[in-house]
């Protein structure tokens, strides 16, 4: 029997600074991901501190000042003075899309169009701060793909790779890049990316220099795609789908991106970011709501990933496949952020982490077509053996960093 899932590193370290795990995995391509996918884990150097904790060191040596001028020059690049959009920001309308989109329109001046992707399901609180947003002044495309497609493609992305999540990804990868093609936008602009959450010595690589365009976006002509696990061939003739029906999850052609000089680039490149003050000002703003519950299933915060009913099975997904969970995820961020201890995140860790997503399990349930018989088998099929035991009946880690020799 194997002994690990993924390619995850067999010893499992966690980072002397925060709380984070070398099983986090980074960012896949999400249209290449297979059911034997080897996945990029999170890099740490040889005082086991992860490469994400020595990110935010640098970060408070970098001259903000200078990178807001070069922020500046980027804006002034695509400013336009013709009334047109200049700028699109994708978002859902939580804390971070309502940040960029009003710093770019407010303090910089620009005429932004803004476009989200829909949730699987969205949430009552999702759908108020959603709406919230756009009655703050901003013009909005949402794209809601046919849900019949979507929760196929749901319960096959978790059933072949325990990843409910990444129907919803697809799009979120590849709307913004279409949409700014037609509507002849040179410039996209994030909110919070990637190396603000996990660093890999790759990281860089997988941009494309021309673009600053991550891979996950787009896809050459010599991609095989695959949804959900499987190939888009044998999608269309198991399920009797059409290249129309799966055209929404597909990613940008590289052509069509390099034909429109499309740029896309993250605000917190060039603006120094923290998740809590974004939060504050997304309030201040638009009266952005946080989770009613007081806080989010699998962690204590209460201000981020608040749209989709899906969100709490995502987490706990990642949780069996990497024994890391939603609160490590906040908790690690917090720490390199100053605004908790190490200490205080293994104790939240340990109280929060891998807590089961119960508040909409069974409308997960129900839009996925499964039972509950299938979903726990499909859990069980993705527990790495080098992370998890069987004790007395229950399945418990085998290490954590709230262990001695964890923390």
């Amino acid at each position: 029997m194997k002994k690990t899932t993924f390619g995850l590193p067999e010893k499992i370290i966690f980072c002397k600074k925060c709380v984070e795990s070398n099983q986090r995995f980074l960012g896949s391509v999400q249209h290449k991901i297979t059911r034997n996918e080897i996945k990029d884990t999170a890099l740490f150097d040889e005082e086991e501190v992860c490469l994400s904790c020595r990110y935010y060191e640098e970060k408070e040596k970098t001259d903000w000042k200078l990178k807001e001028k070069e922020l500046i020059d980027i804006l002034d690049r695509h400013r336009r003075n013709d009334g047109q959009y200049d700028v699109l920001v994708p978002g859902s309308g939580g804390k971070d899309s309502i940040f960029t989109s009003f710093v770019l329109k407010e303090k910089y001046n620009m005429h932004p169009l803004t476009c989200t992707w829909a949730p699987g399901m969205y949430t009552d609180i999702g759908w108020k701060n959603y709406k919230s947003w756009l009655s703050s002044g901003f013009d909005n495309y949402l794209l809601t793909p046919n849900k019949k497609v979507h929760s196929l493609l749901t319960r096959l992305a978790f059933k072949n790779l325990l990843h409910p999540f990444q129907t919803f990804a697809l799009g979120q990868n590849s709307l913004a890049s279409r949409l700014a093609i037609e509507k002849k936008i040179d410039l996209v602009v994030y909110g919070d990316g990637a190396s603000e959450k996990a660093v890999g010595n790759n990281f860089k690589a997988k941009r494309n220099r021309n673009t600053n365009l991550e891979r996950n976006h787009y896809a050459t002509k010599d991609d095989e795609i695959f949804l959900a696990g499987e190939s888009v061939e044998d999608l269309m003739k198991k399920y009797n789908l059409t290249k129309s029906d799966l055209n929404p999850f597909m990613p940008t052609d590289i052509e069509k991106i390099f034909e429109s000089n499309l740029e896309i680039m993250h605000i917190t490149d060039y603006i120094n970011y923290n998740p809590q003050d974004n939060y504050y000002f997304a309030k201040k703003k638009t009266n952005f709501q946080v989770n009613p519950d007081g806080r989010s299933e699998g962690t204590y915060t209460k201000y981020q990933s608040l749209d989709d009913k899906l969100d709490g099975l995502h987490h706990y997904t990642w949780f069996i496949k990497t024994g890391r969970g939603r609160t490590t995820e906040d908790a690690a961020i917090e720490v390199r952020n100053k605004i908790i201890t190490r200490e205080e995140a293994v104790a939240l860790v340990k109280k929060y982490d891998g807590e089961f997503p119960k508040k909409y399990f069974k409308d997960c349930l129900e839009y996925m077509s499964i039972t509950e018989d299938e979903f726990f088998d499909t859990i069980e099929k993705f527990r790495p053996p080098h992370i998890w035991e069987k004790v007395n009946g229950e399945w418990k880690l085998k290490k954590a960093v709230w262990h001695k020799d964890g923390a």
